[in-house]
């Protein structure tokens, strides 16, 4: 049975990675995952090996040693079937494109300069954070090194030298910087654009230098982006060093075959912290042999470094969060409390809510003639797609674009190009009441799907339709917040319901970081605008928050497990926003769920003395492998190396998760019953006890046992069982389709270990 799934599977992402030429007789780049222990004694090296037995010795991209045995090679079709024949061939996979999840934050995260984990931690600056993402712009003043230590005596990375980068751009902050272009060069007809792109670690797109300075920038006075959020910026760790792995090219997306090559290196290297905010596009998840992403982050957790990676940017869709390998803490976005209101005034009176980065000749409260090009079918032009706008229709007013298919500043562009005077784009019923600021070309003011309706009304009916948009800057205290962005990932998770996903969330909405100078701060080719810093939106802002937050604990706690520092984030993260009330989806308007924000919002006040935490080892994990069906082979993909699962078949729930899942298959009926156990080791006072307090979905029972846990001095760990009894009949799923409660455990002091609870039914295979 097990077989036949993973055959399944095999078809299912062949089917899911678009190939990049379609002739058995044409070139394309596979990686072959190899039992490295079979190597014959009479080669010297596994390249000698993978040269003479494999493939010719030019063909081979790149070899991998570290997170994953193999290498990647330039074959056709028909070679790579051949291939997968050879006895030390574990796996073949084609090489596949991925794609990145596109300051006041770490005040709003509970950081605070006189006392807590800043200070605990010295900054981070004994932590190496790798940045895997489109590379660094070294000049930025996130990146100078003035008053840091040396480089930790640890590090073994280099620095790489390439177009317009040498060695003189690593410093004490960016302590190693490389790129991977092998597989790039290879997919590409003509190899990577150098009229766009820079061969080296140097940064053209700005998404690089953007994540680095938010995990680890250093203080960076009179930061803004045109004028807007003016302040200082900081990242969450100023003083942990950044190690730069150019593996995202821009226009040309992120190949798996680059991204596993860079995995490699960073762990050789020895970072601490790998930080990764790319994901799929299409929003069907791969299974984790099948996904390079899953594979080097094993093989980094499995080494002691910390992963984070971003939900992806395919919500308010249920199950359309990313990057779900239990291994990885897979975060969400949510919005801090800043804005860039710019609200659109109608002729009748009407205020409606928008936003904007908008920094030119502002409309001054003049009223101009409002127009949607969309009526009567016109799908192009109510997108504002390129040429699709009628001159005559639009010269002089302002033109009301709906959202997607092209970028949303390029729609502003097409107004102008017509002779409209400004831009309201509205949201599609998909992304809600969601807003982000853009820093748009000519006046425009980005509404939600409500908004946008009501204006489109009023232009429709009303018999002289006219508008204005009033840009206010910037506003500082904006409730609630955190609200949990409309576009992060959401649950529940598409490959193992057990574990849920995302983890947490983080700031991820119009955060200020630094840019490149390669590109304008919208990204296209017409913007020659320059900026020092950048306001973006994604959970790709998201992940680096975490990644930063990661570094300020492993600082404090240098022992600690990447499974423990997750585990000390998710615990004690927040559950409601600067109102005191429940976190709310910005896409409704109503109260979220765990399938939204996971474990709550990132509170680095409260992680930094946990109490207990969940602590996962790499034997964990394999066992886990094995309770999902996987067998022995399908899993040494994963792990490098051979293993064993339990004769009897484990429950992939009873992974040490600090989220808690109970699955229930819909074909019973009546009063059904499961019991799940965990284990939490006390990192908090020697002797402490800890009582439990259970919130019961409707329909359900939980019951915690024993409901008291005794720590000394000799007993670290304890273990408790959840028995979760639901009635089928009276049951009350939510429109998400699950039941959410709590189990939490309290010491009577200042501990909370709280653990989020989903109950859900699922349709049995």
């Amino acid at each position: 049975m097990a077989s036949s799934i993973f055959l399944l599977l095999l078809l299912f992402f062949f089917f899911l990675c678009s190939p990049i030429t379609s002739l058995k007789t044409e070139k394309k780049t596979f990686i072959f995952r190899v039992d490295s222990g079979l190597k014959p004694s009479v080669f010297s090296t596994h390249y000698h090996w993978y040269s003479s037995e494999f493939t010719e010795g030019p063909r081979i991209l790149h070899l991998y040693d570290t997170v994953f045995h193999g290498f990647s090679a330039s074959v056709t079709p028909e070679d790579a079937e051949n291939l997968r024949n050879h006895p030390a061939v574990l796996a073949v996979f084609e090489d596949c494109r991925r794609e990145l999840h596109t300051t006041r934050s770490p005040q709003f995260l509970g950081l605070r300069n006189q006392k807590g984990l800043w200070s605990n931690s010295d900054y981070g600056s004994d932590v190496i954070i790798g940045v895997l993402d489109t590379g660094i712009w070294p000049e930025r003043r996130s990146f100078f090194d003035l008053n840091l230590g040396p480089v930790p005596k640890r590090w073994r990375g280099v620095c790489q030298t390439g177009v317009r980068f040498d060695a003189r751009n690593c410093n004490r902050k960016i302590v190693g910087a490389r790129f991977f272009a092998k597989g790039q060069q290879a997919a590409m007809f003509g190899g990577i654009n150098k009229t766009v792109e820079f061969l080296s670690p140097r940064d053209a797109d700005g998404h690089g230098s953007h994540t680095a300075s938010t995990a680890a920038g250093r203080q960076a006075f009179r930061a803004n982006m045109a004028g807007y959020a003016s302040g200082v910026a900081k990242g969450v760790a100023p003083k942990a060093r950044i190690a730069a792995y150019k593996v995202c090219w821009k226009d040309s997306g992120c190949l798996d075959s680059d991204i596993l090559a860079a995995f490699d290196a960073a762990v050789s290297d020895g970072v601490d912290i790998i930080s990764i905010s790319i994901g799929g596009g299409d929003g069907i998840p791969s299974p984790y042999y099948l996904d390079p992403i899953a594979i080097g982050s094993y093989g980094a957790a499995s080494m002691g470094v910390f992963v984070s990676s971003s939900a992806g940017n395919d919500g308010p869709n249920g199950m359309s969060v990313t990057n779900l390998a239990p291994w990885i803490t897979t975060v969400g976005a949510g919005t801090i409390d800043r804005d860039f209101p710019a609200d659109v005034v109608l002729g009748d009176g009407h205020r409606l809510r928008g936003v904007s980065l908008y920094s030119g000749e502002p409309l001054n409260g003049q009223m101009f003639p409002v127009v949607y090009p969309g009526k009567k079918g016109m799908l192009a032009a109510s997108l504002c797609m390129e040429n699709s706008l009628d001159a005559k229709l639009v010269r002089g007013k302002i033109v009301i674009c709906d959202r997607g298919s092209n970028p949303r500043v390029a729609k502003g562009l097409v107004v102008k190009k017509a002779g409209g005077v400004g831009m309201i784009l509205a949201n599609a019923v998909s992304n809600g009441e969601g807003l982000v600021g853009d820093a748009h070309l000519i006046p425009a003011s980005n509404v939600g799907s409500s908004a946008g309706d009501r204006i489109k009304a009023y232009a429709s009916t009303h018999p002289n339709p006219i508008a204005t948009i009033d840009f206010k800057g910037t506003v500082i205290g904006v409730k609630p917040a955190p609200v949990v962005a409309s576009f992060s990932g959401r649950g529940p998770n598409g490959l193992n319901p057990e574990i849920l996903k995302p983890d947490l969330i983080a700031p991820g909405v119009n955060i200020l970081a630094a840019w490149t100078d390669a590109v304008g701060p919208t990204g296209i080719v017409s913007d020659r605008r320059k900026t020092e810093f950048n306001i973006l939106s994604g959970t790709s802002m998201a992940c680096p928050h975490v990644s930063g937050a990661a570094a300020l604990l492993k600082s404090a706690y240098p022992d600690w497990s990447p499974a423990a520092i997750r585990s000390a984030m998710m615990t004690t993260a927040s559950l409601v926003d600067n109102s005191n009330r429940s976190l709310i989806d910005e896409s409704t308007g109503k109260h979220s769920t765990p399938y939204d924000f996971g474990s709550g919002h990132l509170n680095l006040g409260r992680a930094i003395d946990p109490g207990l935490v969940y602590d996962i080892t790499n034997d964990d994990y394999i066992t886990f492998l094995c309770s999902i069906g996987y067998e022995m082979k399908t899993i040494q993909v994963i792990t490098r190396t051979p293993v064993r699962c339990p004769t009897r078949k484990p429950s992939p729930a009873n992974l040490n998760y600090p989220s808690i899942t109970a699955l229930f298959p819909t074909s019973n009926r009546g009063l059904l019953s499961k019991t799940l156990f965990r284990t939490v080791t006390n990192v908090g006072q020697s002797e402490a006890v800890y009582r439990a307090k259970v919130e019961s979905p409707r329909g359900v029972t939980v019951t915690v046992k024993p409901s008291r846990l005794v720590f000394t001095s000799t007993i670290k760990k304890r273990s408790y069982a959840v028995t979760v009894t639901v009635d089928t009949k009276s049951l009350v799923l939510g429109e998400s389709g699950a039941a959410f409660g709590s189990v939490t455990w309290f010491d009577g002091g200042r501990h909370v270990v709280r653990s989020s609870v989903v109950v859900t039914q699922t349709v049995p295979l």
